[in-house]
């Protein structure tokens, strides 16, 4: 009998599916597989296929590239406008994010156009699209408060800030625990490398603001963050800058709009003044960078077994940043924050 490998699929397809109905009509496995030609083990499978999913499993699948022919200008144009603008959620597609399998669906419902991954893989790169870690945005966010903020209010700040020789900082604070983890370690495949750390979990807070001009402040307390705190912080940003007025740009937390905060600040106002950021907007504070550096380099690659171990590690790496000012510049240079520069 000719090698079922070299048959035609529908040929393919008659043998399964009559091997199948063999062997439920009561012949052995054996028997079939002499029969059809195959190996016993290929007739167990196919009944494994079979009892899992039924006779369609069986039936022959197409071969080759899916014939579903090619994207014109004006219909490459607007997926690409799709994804950039919107999310697959908001063209009630079922992702979360814009995967391969997620355009081909859209280029599917749009234009009835079918493609493989492997296609629209293909025409995602000559689109210039790249995969990459989406940042998170909260959905509360409005996009008019930081349209406004970007082209309105922070232009008037520093404008103001020019006009009165004040040095602008964007601060923000952070939680510093133990147990976090960054990067990769190298190990045999298939050997999930163990790391050893502390079974006891110690944390602290950091509070840090910078400047476009490479200039960092930070503090580092045990303490939960509150008004008093905030306070202390302000006291020795101002008596750290040289005697130059401060503007700080700080997000809603709210300790920053506490009354005592507020009530200390319009005391110190030839000092020092506070700004808000737009609300559930982070990615526009150039300090979140710096926080997200301390973590991953100072804390997720060292391991530290106490508390006090730990919080030398961050105070001599940030007191290493301070030291290099092109550092703290390159906060500013991530896309989100560059109007800051």
């Amino acid at each position: 009998m000719k090698d079922a490998r070299y048959l035609s699929p529908k040929a393919q397809e008659a043998i399964r599916l009559r091997a199948v109905r063999a062997v439920l009509n009561g012949q052995s496995q054996t028997q079939v597989a002499q029969t059809f030609g195959v190996a016993r083990g290929t007739i167990s499978r196919w009944l494994k296929i079979y009892r899992e999913k039924g006779e369609e499993a069986l039936l022959a699948k197409p071969r080759g590239r899916p014939k579903g022919g090619k994207l014109k200008g004006w219909q490459a144009a607007l997926i690409c406008n799709l994804i950039r603008d919107r999310c697959p959620d908001q063209m009630k597609l079922p992702f979360a994010l814009w995967t391969r399998e997620a355009v081909g669906q859209l280029i599917e419902r749009k234009f009835g156009i079918k493609l493989s991954v492997w296609t629209v893989g293909r025409y995602l790169r000559r689109w210039g699209f790249t995969p990459q870690k989406p940042l998170k945005r909260a959905y509360e966010q409005n996009p008019k408060e930081v349209k406004a903020w970007l082209e309105e209010e922070y232009p008037r700040i520093k404008q103001k800030a020019r006009e009165e020789g004040a040095e602008i900082y964007w601060g923000d604070e952070t939680g510093i625990r133990s147990d976090h983890q960054a990067g990769r370690s190298w190990a045999p495949k298939g050997e999930t490398p163990v790391v050893e750390v502390s079974g006891k979990r110690f944390q602290f807070n950091m509070i840090s603001a910078i400047s476009n001009r490479g200039k960092m402040k930070f503090m580092i307390f045990g303490e939960r963050f509150n008004a008093e705190i905030f306070i202390e912080f302000l006291r020795r940003l101002i008596r750290s800058n040289e005697k130059r007025k401060i503007f700080l740009i700080v997000d809603n937390h709210r300790v920053h709009h506490a009354k005592k905060v507020s009530k200390w600040v319009s005391r110190h106002k030839e000092e020092i003044e506070i700004f808000f950021l737009p609300k559930y907007s982070p990615e526009l504070n150039p300090d979140e960078y710096l926080n997200q550096d301390v973590k991953t380099s100072a804390v997720g690659r060292r391991r530290s077994r106490t508390k006090e171990e730990l919080m030398g590690n961050v105070r001599s790496y940030l007191m290493s940043t301070q030291r290099q000012p092109e550092i703290v510049k390159s906060y500013f240079r991530a896309p989100a924050v560059r109007y800051a520069m």
